[in-house]
Parts: structure tokens; sequence; C-alpha cells
């Protein structure tokens, strides 16, 4: 989970909001009850419109009209985007950790290795944040703090895909692959082998739970993109 630094309420609601439909707990096309959003927050509605037009700017809140709000539908088009750009950058990224990487790098890694399970429904949320740390934990290890905090944040918006990929009937299967690479991933970026680690996390996208939620829709002529 991304951690933010408020300085407003306004701050405040847009974190969180924008936490919730990330995570699926505003679920995709539903109408954003602003009202009871802000009294759950104990702030008044000024501040919250203002957290939803910066969703709105990210493409993660729909405005309807002067005052109606909707969370955007799920956007393969957008998904398909996101993947392209994590192909792009997230191996890169493991070039330079190779490189970089320091004595706490390697202790964080590790650590977060300690909590890792394999992301499946059955260990749900869980295992989606622990999940998420071990990467983090390889994208500080850049030490490049444009690219650490653009990874971060296409591994948020990819949240919601990657939760859909979970409910796929492969969302059940053990994926011990995946879990092992995170393994191997950490271990090439502490013995500086850049070529292997980039290499490995080219492969370990392409096998991702993004991946088979593009599939998937893919596969599916029936499904609009943006359903």
């Amino acid at each position: 989970m991304t951690t933010y630094t408020f300085t407003s309420k306004a701050d405040v609601a847009y974190a969180q909001i924008r936490q919730q439909i990330l995570d699926g707990s505003l679920e995709a096309g539903s109408a954003l009850a602003q009202y009871e959003l802000a009294a759950s927050m104990g702030i008044s509605i000024t501040p919250l419109r203002e957290a939803i037009r910066r969703l709105s700017g990210e493409g993660l809140v729909l405005l309807e009209g002067h005052r109606n709000a909707r969370v955007a539908v799920m956007d393969f088009v957008e998904a398909r985007q996101l993947f392209e750009t994590r192909q792009a950058l997230e191996p890169a990224a493991m070039a330079l950790a190779a490189a970089r990487r320091t004595d706490a790098d390697i202790a964080r890694m590790n650590a977060a290795l300690e909590n890792l399970l394999p992301v499946t429904r059955q260990w749900g949320e869980v295992a989606l944040a622990a999940h998420r740390e071990v990467h983090q934990s390889l994208y500080t290890a850049s030490h490049n703090t444009v690219m650490i905090r653009m990874l971060n944040d296409l591994w948020d918006k990819s949240d919601r895909y990657r939760r859909a990929g979970l409910e796929l009937p492969s969302g059940g299967e053990p994926r011990t692959r995946d879990f092992e690479e995170h393994h191997r991933l950490v271990a090439l970026v502490t013995d500086r082998d850049a070529d292997a680690a980039q290499s490995l996390m080219c492969s370990h996208i392409a096998n991702s739970l993004t991946a088979a939620a593009l599939e998937a829709n893919e596969a599916s002529p029936d499904v609009p993109a943006n359903a």
C-alpha cells in the first residue's frame, strides 16, 4: 500500500477514496455517495469534491453533470497500456537495482520475502500487499526516484486488473512459479547480475495476473473493452 503525506483534508479524502477504488471496495461503475463518504471521513463536502476532481483527472472517477460522480469502469485499453509501460520500465529498474543495491536494500528485500505468499484467491489481500512490498523493495534498490515514483503509480493503477486476474480460474491455482521468481529476482539483484534480473522480470510480467486478465478479456470479443 502506498504511504501518503497528508497536508489537507482533501489530501486525506483523495488517498482514502483512491485506495478504495484500487482495491475494489468502491466497485467499478458505482455511484459515489458523496455526502455519506464525507460523513464517514469526518470532513465537509468541499474537500471531498476537491478530492473527486483530482481522481477524475487521473481517470479513476467520471464526473456526471455538476455534482454526480461515478467510479470509472474497468478499461482494458488502459490495462494494456499500463502493462506495456511496466514491461518497458520494470526490467530496466531491475538492471539499475543490480548495479546500485546497498546492504540496506538487500535487508529490505529479504524482509519482504519473509512475508511473501502466493498471490491467489486463497490468500487474497494479504498476499497482494506482500507481493507489492517485494516489488517496491526491488524498485527502491534502483535509487532512481523518478522511476520509483512512476513504477509505484503503475502498480497502484494496475491493482484493479490484478484483482480481475484473481477471479479467473487460474486465480485459484498455486502460482508456485510466480512465488519462486520473486526469490530468484532478489538473489539476482543481490548478486549484481543485471542481465539475468532484467530478463527474469520480463518473463515475470508476461506471466502476471494482469497479463492473465488481459488475455481473458481479449479472448472474449463479445465483452466490451471498457467492461
